[in-house]
């Protein structure tokens, strides 16, 4: 069979470690074995016969495997898990400060889930240094490796330890679990660990959750908890306040509103979708390669306009909406307001009830008043704001003041 390297290359089989004859190494039905069994015979195949393993391992994990040679690395390499220096741990933590503040309320809940077991939720910036991590908790041996890699600073990217999910993350984006032989490093070989990415307004990679185990395999299902987390710290991110926004929350199940599970979206006062995660991708059928926001009508998406979006933020309780392909979820909305020096001064301030005017009537009338003009307009704030002589950020204020009103 021919071998997965070029240009004559036999990088692997120099730095294969010695080994003993294949007949005692490998299993006689490696398809059939368990996980480390299928991970030694993927060493085998790949680092001493230049075979790509194939079926017996992840595409991820035989990139990663790949890129490390091509970068000259050697398996029996040791690694000290240093941290960066203090000028660059400095930036990661500056860099960081916005996933930090997604995952403040997060993370302490995850380290409770975790605390009868040996595994440490490691928190990496963009650039895949650690900015946070839970202590250790649980029983178990002695984890020499996990403690060293468990620290604010230490770089935990593929050029700086090899073949992990932490590092497969950052390079793909997409979730991954490596287990024990799977990593590059023989140092590493004890370590399991999935991780998760978390994106950005943009869609961009601003931080990876990062599970990981030493000396045992996890007792559970790493892989669903870690990216359950990930998007709880993600939709965080997103929800932070960033200029005046619309924000949508919407699932087919009514009960799932308020959880890491839930669909978000952010439009903004043209009626254009400026966020969403990966879970409201799902649900309005949105590749993650598709449109960026930005691009895309809400009006297209959830079959209402702005002023009916908007409309259902005044109602306390979720609003079943038939999307435009035909699924029907459950949805509320609410205003985002960006708060700053240059703000105008809440509607209260500047514009005081009339004599003998009852304040809800007064309330009813603005409402009614701010929906039809809004309808007038198709459902763009910005010429609504302009028709009613107001500023964009105000109108938004008199909507949200009227619902807490309501």
């Amino acid at each position: 069979m021919p071998g997965v390297f070029r240009h004559g290359t036999d990088w692997p089989r120099m730095n294969a470690p010695r080994r003993a004859p294949r007949a005692q190494a490998l299993p006689a039905q490696p398809f059939f074995a368990g996980a480390p069994a299928r991970a030694a015979l993927a060493r085998e195949r790949f680092f001493a016969d230049g075979q790509r393993p194939t079926g017996l391992v992840s595409e991820s994990v035989i990139q990663s495997w790949q890129r490390c040679l091509a970068a000259r690395r050697a398996t029996p390499e040791r690694l000290a898990f240093e941290p960066v220096t203090p000028s660059r741990r400095h930036s990661a933590l500056q860099r960081g400060r916005p996933v930090l503040a997604a995952a403040e309320t997060v993370m302490p809940r995850l380290e409770q889930v975790l605390a009868a077991t040996t595994a440490r939720a490691l928190l990496c910036d963009a650039e895949g240094v650690v900015v946070r991590a839970t202590p250790r908790h649980g029983g178990g041996g002695a984890q020499p490796v996990l403690t060293l890699a468990a620290r604010v600073g230490v770089d935990l990217s593929e050029h700086a330890v090899g073949t992990t999910a932490p590092g497969i993350v950052l390079h793909g984006g997409q979730a991954c679990s490596v287990s024990r032989g799977e990593h590059f490093f023989d140092i590493c070989g004890g370590l399991s660990c999935a991780a998760a990415p978390i994106r950005d307004r943009h869609g961009r990679l601003a931080g990876v959750l990062d599970l990981t185990v030493e000396g045992q395999e996890f007792g559970f299902d790493a892989a669903a908890l870690v990216g359950l987390y990930a998007g709880a710290i993600e939709n965080a991110l997103l929800e932070a306040p960033d200029g005046d926004c619309l924000v949508l929350r919407f699932q087919a199940d009514p009960l799932l509103l308020g959880t890491p599970l839930q669909g978000l979206a952010g439009v903004d006062g043209r009626g254009t979708l400026r966020w969403i995660n990966e879970v409201g991708r799902r649900l309005l059928g949105l590749p993650a390669a598709g449109a960026a926001p930005g691009t895309l009508a809400a009006s297209a998406l959830f079959g209402l306009d702005t002023a009916a979006l908007l409309s259902c933020g005044a109602q306390r309780a979720a609003q079943p909406v038939r999307l435009a392909n035909g699924l029907v979820v459950w949805l509320q909305s609410s205003l985002q307001l960006q708060r700053g020096a240059g703000s105008s001064p809440p509607p209260a301030a500047t514009a005081p009830p009339p004599p003998q005017e009852p304040e809800p009537t007064l309330a009813e009338h603005d409402h009614r008043l701010v929906l039809e003009t809004l309808r007038r307009c198709g459902g763009n704030v910005s010429r609504a704001a302009r028709t009613l002589g107001v500023s964009r950020g105000l109108l938004y204020r008199r909507l949200a003041a009227l619902r807490a009103a309501g």
